[in-house]
This record gives C-alpha cells, sequence and structure tokens, in this order.
C-alpha cells in the first residue's frame, strides 16, 4: 500500500534537514601496497609515502600532526556509518530484489583520528565526569592519541599494559613513571588488581562506535536490554501490545553465558557480519588477555585493615567524580532480576554489553524460525489471518474477544539480557515440543545444560513474574455497541480475556526487606533509615521525594500503580518518622506525625527556645524549605499509562535512520514527484525557476538601457508612449509583469 500522498509531500521537505548526514565514508586504500608496514622495509620513505596517501593527507604533509588529521566532524562520520550499515540491511522489495550488500568496511574508520578523538572525549566524561570540548583538548594528549592509534594499527598495542602507556588517564597527572619504580613497587602494579588504564577504555569506546551501528542494523526487533531505546518499559509495553492471547508461558535463563564467555563463540559470532582483521583481532585480544585479579588472601587482609574503631572522612580529591546519591543507589536495589546480570568480559569493558547481544542474537534468530514453523492460522479466529497481520480492536490491544473451537496456533518471544519469555497460543503439547527442542539447542550451540526444571511451563492464570511485573489474564464482560442496518444501535454483551500487568507487591517488600527499610513478611514494620541520620529534614526530604519519583515513573504502565507506589511512600515515611524519632528524642512515630504533620513537611527541632523561628530563618535565607513527602495518599499517585505501543514500534533513532534513507532513494523521489504532478501542485523549486524564466523571457525582449534613455529625451513619457510599448511588445492591458505575481 503506497504511503499517503500528504505524508510523502512532508517527507520531502525534512530531506533538507538531513543533509549533515550526506557524509560520504572515505574510501579504503587499494590492497597493494599496503597502508601500514608491520613488519621491516628498508624502503622506508616509498612506505611512508604510501601512508601519507592512505590518510587523505598531501605528499608533502606531516603525518604525525594531530592538527592536519583532524578535518571532518566525528558526528558526521559516526552517523554516515550508521546511515550505510541500516541501508545494507534493510529488506529488499520482494523476491526478486538483489541480496543486500555487504556491511561497510570498518577498517578506514579505524584510522580516522576524528573518532579517536570521540572516544577519548567520552572516556574522559566517565572518568572525571565532565565533558571535554574539541577545542579544549591539549595539544600533548592529541599526539598521544596518534601514538596510540598508531600502535592499534600497527598490532603493537597491548590490553591490561601499566608499564608503556600510551595515553596518560586525566587524573594520573601526578602518578609516578613507571620506569623509576623498584622492583617491589613494580610487582606491586603489576599483580594488584584495579581499575583498566585509560587507553584501554579509549579503545573499547572506539571500538563500541564502530560495532553498535553495525549490529543495530542487523539485530532482532524482539531483543531488548544493552540497546539504544529499548527499556524495559519498552519491553512490558510490546508485551501488553501482543501478548493478549497466549496461554502458556516459558520462562528462560541463560545468564550462564553472560558470566562466562567461550572467546571462541564469541569471535565466531562475530566474525560472520565483521571482516575486518584488525577488529576482530582487537577483540580477541580483550578476551583472551588475562585479568589480574585478588589472591585469597588479599580479601581477608584488606578486611583486617578497615576494622578501626573511628573512621575518617574521605575528603574527595579535585576532579574526581562524586558518587552516587543516596536516593539512587536505593533505586538500583530495586532492579529486576532480568536486569542483575552486567556483563563484563576481560578487557572489553562498555563492549561486553553488545558482544553479549552478538553472542545471543543466533538464538533470536532460531527463534524465529520457530515462530513461522508453529504459526497455523485459522479463518474463524479474530486473533490472526492468512496473511499472519494482526486483527481486533488496536485501541484497546490486550482484549481478545472469545472465539470458537478453531483457534489459531501462533508462539511470539521476548528477550531481556539473558532471560526469555516465550508464549504459545494452542495446546500444551506445542509448548512441551519447543522446549525439547529449545534444550537441544542450547546444549550443541552455546554448551549451556537446560533441563525441564529450568525451563517451567505455566499457564497465565497462575500469573507470569518477568521484570517484576506478573502477566495475568481476567475475564470481562464488556458492551458492544455497533450501528446495524438500517441506522440503529445495538448494544450486546461480549465475553473476552484482559491482559492485566501489574506490580508484584511481594517483590517490592522483598526489595524493602534486602535493603533495611523494613522486617517482617506478613505485616511489615519500617525500620530507621540510619544512613541519613546526620543529614538535615530538608535533605533528607529531598532525597526520599527523588526516590518516590522515580519508583513512580518504574511502576508507570503497571495496572497497580496508585497501590504499589503509595505502599512505597508508606514504607519511606514510617522509617523516615522513625529515624527523626530517634534523632529528635521524640521517643514514638505518632509524636514526629504529630510536630511534622502526616507528609514530614513541618520543621523538627532538638530543644526548644534555643534558635529563632523556622519561618524567620526561611524569609532570612539560612535554611532551606522543608518539602513534604509525596505520594502520601492514594489519590495523590498518577493514574497508570494504558498507552498502547504502536504496531511495528521502533527507537525514535531507527525511525529517523529509516525515514532518512527512504528520502534518499531514487525510486522514492520519483514516486513523490509523480504524486506532486497527480496532484496538480508546483513545488517550490519549480515555482522560482518558473519565475526566474519569465522574468529573463520579459527583459530579453525590452529595449536596452541607452535606447531608453535617448527616447526618453526625445519623448515625453506618458500614457501613449506605455501603451504604445505594450502593443509593440505584444502584450495586453492584463499582462506583461503581472504574470509572475499571479503565479505566485
Amino acid at each position: 500500500m503506497p504511503p499517503p500522498r500528504r505524508a510523502l509531500l512532508s517527507s520531502l521537505l525534512r530531506l533538507r534537514a538531513c543533509s549533515s548526514l550526506a557524509y560520504h565514508p572515505p574510501r579504503p586504500p587499494p590492497p597493494s601496497p599496503r597502508r601500514h608496514q608491520f613488519v621491516a622495509d628498508p624502503n622506508a620513505a616509498a612506505a611512508a609515502t604510501t601512508a601519507r596517501t592512505g590518510l587523505g593527507l598531501g605528499v608533502g604533509s606531516n603525518p604525525l600532526d594531530p592538527a592536519q588529521l583532524l578535518r571532518d566532524d566525528p558526528v558526521s562520520i559516526t552517523a554516515s556509518l550508521w546511515v550505510s550499515s541500516f541501508r545494507a540491511a534493510a529488506p529488499g522489495g520482494g523476491d526478486a530484489a538483489p541480496p543486500p550488500p555487504p556491511p561497510p568496511s570498518l577498517a578506514p574508520f579505524l584510522t580516522r583520528l576524528e573518532l579517536w578523538v570521540l572516544a577519548y572525549q567520552k572516556a574522559y566524561a566517565d572518568e572525571t565526569g565532565s565533558y571535554l570540548p574539541r577545542s579544549s583538548i591539549p595539544a600533548s594528549t592529541l599526539a598521544s592519541i596518534l601514538t596510540l592509534r598508531n600502535a592499534v594499527i600497527d598490532a603493537r598495542f597491548r590490553f591490561g599494559n601499566r608499564l608503556t602507556p600510551y595515553l596518560q588517564s586525566p587524573r594520573a597527572a601526578a602518578s609516578p613513571d613507571p620506569s623509576t619504580l623498584s622492583k617491589r613497587k613494580l610487582r606491586a602494579l603489576l599483580t594488584t588488581p584495579g581499575p583498566a588504564p585509560f587507553q584501554d577504555r579509549v579503545v573499547q569506546e572506539l571500538l563500541l562506535l564502530l560495532l553498535e551501528p553495525v549490529y543495530e542494523a542487523r539485530f532482532s526487533p524482539k531483543s531488548f536490554a544493552f540497546r539504544p531505546g529499548r527499556s524495559p518499559h519498552a519491553a512490558l509495553r510490546s508485551i501488553r501490545r501482543t501478548w493478549a492471547p497466549y496461554l502458556w508461558y516459558i520462562r528462560g535463563d541463560l545468564s550462564p553465558l553472560l558470566d562466562s564467555p567461550d572467546p571462541a563463540l564469541v569471535v565466531g559470532a562475530l566474525i560472520r557480519d565483521v571482516r575486518d582483521k584488525k577488529v576482530v583481532d582487537l577483540v580477541r585480544s580483550a578476551l583472551l588477555t588475562p585479568v589480574v585479579t585478588a589472591r585469597p588472601g588479599d580479601d581477608d587482609a584488606s578486611k583486617k585493615k578497615k576494622k578501626r574503631k573511628y573512621q575518617k572522612k574521605k575528603v574527595l580529591p579535585e576532579g574526581e567524580p562524586k558518587p552516587d546519591p543516596y536516593w539512587l543507589q536505593t533505586f538500583f536495589g530495586f532492579a529486576p532480576e532480568e536486569a542483575l546480570t552486567q556483563p563484563d568480559w576481560g578487557h572489553c569493558g562498555v563492549l561486553s554489553p553488545l558482544l553479549a547481544n552478538v553472542c545471543l542474537d543466533e538464538f533470536d534468530k532460531w527463534m524465529d524460525e520457530k515462530i513461522k514453523e508453529f504459526y497455523k492460522p485459522s479463518k474463524s479466529d479474530v486473533v490472526g489471518g492468512d496473511d499472519g497481520i494482526e486483527q481486533g480492536n488496536t485501541s484497546w490491544p490486550e482484549f481478545v474477544p472469545t472465539s470458537g473451537p478453531d483457534k489459531t496456533r501462533k508462539v511470539d518471544y521476548i528477550r531481556f539480557g539473558g532471560h526469555f519469555l516465550i508464549g504459545v497460543r494452542g495446546p500444551r503439547a506445542d509448548a512441551a515440543v519447543i522446549r525439547k527442542q529449545l534444550i537441544e539447542f542450547c546444549d550443541q550451540r552455546f554448551r549451556i545444560k537446560l533441563d525441564n526444571e529450568s525451563l517451567p511451563i505455566e499457564h497465565i492464570t497462575k500469573g507470569i513474574m518477568f521484570l517484576d511485573h506478573v502477566l495475568c489474564r481476567r475475564v470481562v464482560y464488556p458492551t458492544l455497541r455497533y450501528t446495524a442496518t438500517g441506522g440503529k444501535i445495538i448494544s450486546e454483551k461480549g465475553v473476552g480475556t484482559l491482559l492485566s500487568v501489574t506490580a508484584s507487591l511481594k517483590q517490592c517488600i522483598r526489595q524493602f526487606r534486602k535493603l533495611e527499610f523494613l522486617k517482617g513478611d506478613r505485616e511489615p514494620d519500617p525500620q530507621p533509615c540510619f544512613r541519613m541520620f546526620h543529614a538535615t529534614q530538608a535533605h533528607t526530604n529531598s532525597q526520599m521525594n527523588k526516590l518516590l519519583m522515580t519508583m513512580a515513573e518504574w511502576y508507570r504502565y503497571a495496572d497497580n500503580r496508585k497501590k504499589v507506589v503509595n505502599f512505597c511512600s508508606y514504607i519511606i515515611r514510617g522509617s523516615l518518622a522513625k529515624l527523626y524519632a530517634a534523632k529528635y528524642k521524640l521517643r514514638s512515630r505518632a509524636k514526629v506525625y504529630k510536630i511534622a504533620s502526616r507528609n514530614l513537611s513541618r520543621p523538627l527541632k532538638d530543644k526548644k527556645g534555643q534558635s529563632p523561628e523556622y519561618t524567620n530563618l526561611l524569609r532570612m535565607g539560612l535554611v532551606d524549605s522543608v518539602d513534604g513527602l509525596q505520594y502520601t495518599r492514594m489519590s495523590m499517585v498518577p493514574d497508570p499509562d494504558y498507552t498502547p505501543l504502536p504496531s511495528g514500534w521502533r527507537p525514535d533513532h531507527e525511525k529517523f535512520l529509516m525515514e532518512y534513507i527512504q528520502l534518499t532513494d531514487p525510486q522514492t523521489l520519483e514516486e513523490q514527484r509523480s504524486c506532486i504532478r497527480e496532484e496538480g501542485l508546483i513545488t517550490p523549486q519549480d515555482q522560482i525557476s518558473m519565475l526566474v524564466w519569465s522574468y529573463k523571457k520579459n527583459a530579453a525582449l525590452l529595449p536596452s538601457s541607452k535606447e531608453s534613455d535617448v527616447q526618453g529625451s526625445i519623448e515625453d513619457p506618458g500614457s501613449d508612449t506605455d501603451e504604445l510599448n505594450n502593443s509593440e511588445l505584444g502584450h495586453g492591458s492584463n499582462q506583461g509583469f503581472a504574470q509572475p505575481a499571479e503565479m505566485s
């Protein structure tokens, strides 16, 4: 079905906004002679000339000058890689369409100093917590980045190398030179575990810049986590949108693959799409290089050193980023089980989550084949037709009307990190067959031993736990109103099932207990939050309000959002009341509520009569205003968000890329021009061209300036002369230069 013509016209006007992406990557140099010499070569001058030519420099230019290598915008270079990757992975127009081209080569991008500087800026922001503009980078740092780039290209770089750093950390300016250390300190430097060298993180950021566009264009749309734009909320909305008709569910965990990967498996999955030897060798080196770990006796010694009666307050050095605030650390404690496992493989660092998705992408492709294999449509069912297009009420997708005995059999699948969920519509035997094939596939491909106990088959009526939300089904009897023949409105009682996504209150209590906010199972009793004992009342309330607002946003799509958020507010309010009772010696929560009110917004004092009134201090600006706790009543909690996820949903950056690729397609532009001609419209460019052409045509028929001056000096200008000129030029009274104005 062709797109609407108005949409085509609006898309054509957006084409100018995408001009910044129209960057063409540099062409790779010819294979012979080679760009970089990795072995000794007697012809050093010829090799240097070849290297300068391959880098796009002139013969007289200096390849060691960073200023001459920083020519283009790194964002434009990265955007061109994203566009070329998505264009290569775009589906064809049919069976007769040519096969998609291979992914773009990454070797030219690996030599671009602009991308190395961008990777340095990202690593610098993670190290110091502040952004460093490109113009503020010192010349010595640019020279070090260039040295690191040459070491990577010449295969001289090694991960975990602390003795010969090519690039120093921005916070290690006063670090001693390894060549001046004694043997004991040198041995401690090599055997003591610590953070990865800064140059390793720069290389990891560069590899992420190169590999992420290639694989984001090829990943399955059913995989979430560790991907831009695919958050847990997107996974829950996708389940609410399309998982209403499924009865049997299979939950599985592939986290052992994320904990201890097989380097051969990772490299084998990588070379299917990336054929650049240097990039693959860097990833292989990061996986195989051993990581320095702590010895068994080191942990006990460190614990003994920490046991001191009086702990000194830690003063952060200048430039060191501050730790996360207390409310954010508390919210991280509420992370669901599916998000607890964060892959960290060897020296891969920030590249580990992407490599984990690369390995599990084969499992996604295998599940896509099973979805096609188990799909058996039924014409009498409203869930799916012969073409597999979803039917039913799109504005209420979680409602499925009850149909006859012949139902469509289908399977769906979703994965969040190492955890996956499979939904089966049909008999339980289909779910058992899928589970058996799944166990065999994981054993042969990933060498993970799964059994029936680790892959339970559960019915929807028991409630399925996924991402700390419970999927359940309810039978509803809505009133169906429709207009019959003759204009008569008929109301009938219908019956169907409704998919409900609710937050797990038991899981919420379990997380609060783990964070020591309460104790007890049947009757939860809040416990005082002594970590905020030395903070002021205003600061404590502000921290807890941020936690409550974040919790309300986390449970945004839960049906029982009001109940869960109000329960969290009750636990936090009781914990703070006990804290204030112990801090101000009020003995009970009732006295705290009596003085500070229900939401703890009134100030509390140590002793009466020792300080001026709170209102006077607040007016003078000597104290902070005390904000009351939010969501103390259920009516104050926002309603759940029931906005349905659009069919064929994509993240915003993917929609923008696909629209840009479609607009730059010559066939699409020709279709838009034909639509404009059929509508009888004129583009602004064509209208300006017609005006210019009309002006030139009329100006060519006018007399020259000298002749008009002579004629004006002999004859008096008047209406007769104007009429004579118009008649000589062949224009009527309503023609002439008024024609372009009519066209406008």
